[in-house]
């Protein structure tokens, strides 16, 4: 009897999350599992906004995948994903690699929404992945110094931050926090910089408690963000953005965080997509495709009023964990589960020491909400790569 191919395109939440469920459960005669992945490290994506704002260095979100892998149970491939075939049951990678598989996962992760903003996609930066909050980082530096060479430069010190959702909001908690010490050792009076927090929605943190909105949006503004909300971003361009009301904010730096949309490979595969992500069933799985499993950002999701949930790492990571249950009970001939999200709670950082959020029916400020998202994240590791990872990369 032929041993199942399962395949696991993507290392991100969900793709991880199924991998390290199927090592656990399966024995190695049971499946041949593998995984691919564009780098050979998994990130921690809801801490890509410290390395980007230079608060924390990139390392501590990087983990060697082959850390977490048993090689004897699951073959890793680092490969970028060029085709899928999912009438042939096969996967071709950029390197000219067929893969064929029995069981499919796919876990790509998203892409940055533009939402037709003309000149976002040249002209803004995005965090997304390393490499791109690396960019970031030495482009802030770089603004600071050529600030320094060109003190009539006055845009080289305005930093416009593009949608005032969670990374909007992390990410300039981090960077305002880091701007006294990149005053400090560029020599640059810190009342000439500007934070510039644009948000579309009537709110920041859109979805949020307005009492725990006010609370973030307070403390922000006394570490001197300036937020324009009900504002729409028209146009980006190399000097700075245009308003939906004509205004021209010029910014030597602007970062996008306004949205993310599903991998443009699933509209390609001929799934049935919205904005990039493919509606799935209960189990996961695209229509007509009993063998194929759709998670993490790209999946499509409702609520039980109708509304699609939101790409989160929590939805991800429980969705990696009832795929590698549902791919045990498919190889066992066993029933599958459907997929209930249990939405525990939601913590946003504010930069140091500082947080805001619900757990149950609990709202969490300051000091107590920033703790909270330490054990959350610490939680996370402990389920990828137990205690020794947590040790290792956890924040203590």
């Amino acid at each position: 009897m032929m041993v199942p191919k399962i395949l696991i395109l993507g290392a991100g939440y969900g793709g991880l999350m199924t991998m390290v469920h199927l090592q656990r459960e399966l024995s190695y005669n049971e499946a041949e599992i593998t995984l691919v992945n564009k780098h050979d490290y998994h990130y921690i994506t809801t801490h890509l906004h410290e390395p980007a704002a230079g608060t924390a260095h990139h390392e501590r979100i990087k983990i060697d995948i082959k850390e977490l892998i048993d090689e004897k149970k699951v073959n890793f491939i680092e490969g970028i994903v060029k085709e899928i075939k999912p009438d042939q049951n096969l996967v071709l990678l950029e390197d000219g690699q067929e893969l064929s598989y029995d069981y499919l996962v796919i876990a790509l992760g998203s892409e940055p929404e533009t939402f037709g903003i003309k000149g976002l996609r040249e002209h803004a930066l995005s965090i997304r992945n390393i490499d791109s909050v690396r960019m970031i980082k030495e482009h802030i530096e770089y603004m600071f110094s050529k600030y320094n060479n060109e003190p009539d430069c006055e845009e080289c010190l305005t930093f416009v931050v593009g949608g005032a959702g969670f990374t909007g909001i992390e990410f300039v908690g981090e960077l305002a926090d880091r701007i006294p010490a990149l005053c400090e050792e560029f020599d640059v009076d810190p009342g000439k910089v500007k934070i510039i927090n644009i948000e579309a929605s009537p709110s920041a943190l859109p979805g949020f408690d307005q009492e725990l909105v006010r609370y973030a949006i307070d403390l922000l503004e006394k570490k001197g963000v300036t937020f324009l909300v009900n504002t729409a971003i028209k146009e980006c361009t190399d000097q700075g953005v245009i308003l939906a009301n004509g205004d021209e904010i010029k910014a030597g730096t602007v970062i996008w965080t306004g949205g993310v949309r599903g991998n443009s490979l699933i509209e390609t595969s001929g799934f049935e997509t919205k904005r990039g992500r493919a509606k799935v069933d209960d189990f996961l799985r695209p229509p007509g495709h009993e063998n194929i499993f759709i998670i993490g950002d790209c999946s499509l999701i409702f609520n039980e009023e109708g509304r699609p949930y939101p790409p989160t790492a929590q939805i991800a990571t429980q969705q990696g964990e009832n795929c590698g249950k549902n791919l045990t009970a498919q190889i066992r001939g066993g029933k599958l589960i459907p997929f209930i999200p249990h939405i525990r709670g939601t913590v946003a950082s504010l930069g140091r020491g500082e947080a805001v959020g619900v757990v149950g029916k609990r709202k969490l400020f300051g000091f107590t909400a920033y703790v909270m998202k330490k054990v959350i994240d610490h939680r996370y590791l402990y389920m990828i790569g137990g205690i020794p990872l947590v040790l290792k990369k956890g924040k203590f």
